[in-house]
């Protein structure tokens, strides 16, 4: 299967530090590759891929001044669409860019959806796109727009060989992600003290958030339990996890996966973990750790977590969250929708036929001009 997956260009893929989406499109782009099938990946020019890589800006965005980061995106797409016939599926992962453009060329094509669904401005696009086919990362994500065109759930998925499972944790708690309102990381440090207990924060501060790091978090993290080591990469994330006794996921949002739990499991740490967005979905309770409602239950369920047989955490990782499994979900999407096509456009062959037969019966001197317009009207509807 010739297949195109298209990135966002904020970060590279893999992203040197932070970055989810980009990191599973190069699970997915290396798992397809694995499993046979000829890839083509349109990502910044510092990604690493096993695919054929068409790079429209030499690097990720995040690294250079980039004014109007829109612009990349949109010169892309348009690469994308003069050369879909390449292709037997488009697969996009830059949220709402690629509608306008897909919808205009007869190649299948799905998006993933990677971030929250819930915000006002996003109503317009599902109304103006309805047909946009699309697939979600958990069905909590769905909840905002449940009519969309969805075609399928796939959960995130990482390499099997890509961490470690520890057998036995160490004497610390783990938060890794951002600073921000909604990842709380305020709760976790209130978690830590009332357990006495270090816990040892990996986290990036966007612009945008600095202001509540400065006047809200930085504060907290003088205490002698805290330690801020900052953003981490792929290499330190093992150690990091692997060595902590459960990783903190104290959420105030509707979460549309959480990669970062997965990584844990993989590394055989057990999850605590607030009840928001996907978070029932991805944990299994007393397997990979506990999903709480307060912090009360939290300090409660982080002292029980340390006590779970991590052999029982990574199994559970293995059983649901690895990357060759995420492939194979998104190649059944894609060949049910090359499927469908397939289908869609014998039908309005055939139904086209029917109307030529008909008019040429009633009309023999018409009939050639019908058929004419057939096959014009053929070519449109492939």
């Amino acid at each position: 299967m010739r297949i195109a997956q298209i990135s966002p260009l904020y970060e590279s893929v893999p992203p040197k530090l932070y970055g989810g989406t980009e990191r599973v499109v190069h699970f997915l782009t290396e798992a397809l590759v694995d499993l046979g099938h000829d890839v083509t990946l349109f990502a910044s020019g510092d990604s690493r891929t096993s695919a054929q890589l068409v790079a429209p800006v030499p690097q990720a965005l995040r690294l250079i001044r980039c004014v109007d980061p829109i612009a990349p995106h949109y010169a892309m797409m348009e690469e994308v669409n003069t050369r879909a016939d390449e292709f037997d599926v488009l697969h996009f992962h830059t949220d709402y860019l690629g509608y306008s453009l897909a919808r205009r060329q007869v190649v299948p094509y799905v998006t993933t959806m990677h971030g929250r669904l819930d915000s006002p401005e996003l109503e317009p696009i599902f109304r103006t796109f309805p047909e946009a086919p699309l697939v979600s990362i958990s069905d909590a994500q769905r909840q905002p727009h449940p009519r969309a065109n969805w075609q399928g759930t796939v959960y995130h998925g990482l390499p099997l060989d890509l961490y470690r499972s520890f057998p036995t944790g160490g004497g610390y708690l783990a938060f890794v992600g951002r600073i921000s309102p909604e990842k709380r990381v305020d709760r976790a440090v209130e978690i830590a003290r009332r357990l006495g207990m270090p816990l040892k924060i990996a986290a990036k501060i966007d612009g945008k958030d600095r202001d509540y790091y400065e006047n809200d978090i930085k504060p907290l993290f003088a205490h002698p339990l805290i330690e801020f080591v900052g953003e981490i990469g792929e290499r330190e994330k093992n150690e990091f996890l692997g060595n902590a006794a459960a990783l903190l996921f104290p959420i105030d949002w509707p979460e549309p996966f959480g990669l970062v739990m997965i990584e844990a499991m993989a590394c055989g740490t057990p999850v605590v973990a607030f009840r928001c967005g996907s978070v029932p979905e991805v944990m299994r309770e007393g397997v990979s750790g506990f999903v709480v409602d307060s912090i009360d239950a939290a300090v409660e369920a982080a002292a029980r977590a340390i006590e779970l047989p991590r052999a029982g955490v990574r199994a559970y990782f293995e059983e649901r969250f690895s990357a060759p499994r995420m492939a194979q979900d998104y190649v059944a999407i894609y060949e049910a929708m090359i499927e469908g096509a397939r289908l869609r456009r014998g039908r309005g062959r055939t139904a086209f036929g029917l109307a030529a037969a008909i008019d040429a019966d009633s009309d023999p001197d018409g009939a050639h001009a019908v058929e004419g317009l057939g096959g014009e009207a053929g070519v449109g509807m492939e």
